[in-house]
């Protein structure tokens, strides 16, 4: 997996810095409260990249435990400089790839029962073996009534929601030809064959989508 990031104050502590984390954040928790608030269950995120959503989304519902992965050694020290730097809790991110059996791993079987699974930003920059493992390992990890949710730019039944993803899409493309923007109908169709049916798609802004999908 790989994502665009440049360092934190002067980089000393291990932080790394999402250009697009601090227009996302706000309107993602606040979309995501109605699902999140009362959930059962620990939450864990596939690719938390810099951890400021981890940490922020830790700060932002004190009562989930929100487990934060990533299997790049950087990205993980900067998961844990932004959960010391923020004062959130100290949840130290498992090295997990989206694309392999994570939910065997015995870091995830720990955890129990999962009440949610998510990803942000991930599955269009990164090949679509980590979008379908994250799938699948969701099916199994995931408790009964269990969420599984995606954030980022989709594509919808084969057509992209606007120029500028349809730019960006092509963009990827360029730089690598395993990534690019995922459709939602395919998203779909993969996760009822692991047991989940979709949810909701919700309309962000930048034209972006938060997807549920939820364990029958």
């Amino acid at each position: 997996m790989a994502s665009y990031r440049t360092a934190a104050g002067d980089g000393r502590d291990g932080r790394l810095q999402s250009p697009t984390f601090a227009r996302n954040s706000p309107p993602i928790i606040a979309r995501l409260a109605p699902w999140l608030n009362g959930l059962a269950g620990p939450v864990l995120e596939i690719g938390s990249g810099t951890g400021q959503h981890a940490a922020a989304m830790a700060l932002a519902f004190p009562d989930l435990q929100w487990w934060p992965s990533d299997p790049d050694a950087a990205h993980r020290a900067s998961i844990s400089a932004w959960q010391a730097h923020l004062r959130a809790p100290d949840r130290p991110a498992l090295a997990l790839d989206g694309a392999a059996d994570w939910a065997a791993d015995p870091g995830v079987a720990a955890l129990g029962p999962l009440g949610a699974v998510v990803s942000m930003n991930v599955i269009h920059i990164s090949p679509v073996a980590v979008a379908r493992g994250i799938i699948a390992g969701a099916g199994k990890a995931l408790g009964r009534g269990g969420l599984l949710i995606f954030y980022g730019p989709f594509k919808e039944n084969g057509e992209h929601t606007g120029a500028g993803n349809a730019a960006f899409d092509r963009g990827l493309r360029a730089e690598n030809p395993d990534w690019g923007l995922r459709d939602i109908a395919d998203l779909t169709a993969w996760s009822a064959a692991a047991g989940l049916d979709r949810e909701a798609v919700i309309a962000m802004p930048a034209n972006n989508r938060i997807v549920l999908f939820r364990k029958a």
